[in-house]
């Protein structure tokens, strides 16, 4: 998907109209100064700033551990196996 780039000097002059696109098609525009990509403007998600929904994925995840400042030994590191 090829996001919509527009230059400052033409977001300055139409700022509520591409604000408003952004609202209605729920795509992001990059805002470009001479040519070089400076601002994303991206559509407002509530989920992505919810401070629940960032820890969800990690969720159960969590392990307990009996000993923690016992040595750990090589057969213990999952990423060796």
């Amino acid at each position: 998907m090829q996001l919509q780039t527009v230059s400052k000097s033409s977001f300055k002059a139409k700022a509520l109209e591409y604000m408003r696109l952004v609202e209605q098609s729920q795509q992001s525009i990059i805002i470009t100064d001479m040519g070089n990509p400076v601002v994303q403007i991206s559509p407002y998600d509530a989920k992505a700033t919810d401070p629940e929904n960032k820890l969800y994925a990690l969720r159960g995840t969590l392990q307990k551990y009996k000993a923690p400042t016992s040595p750990v030994e090589v057969a213990d590191w999952e990423v060796l196996q």
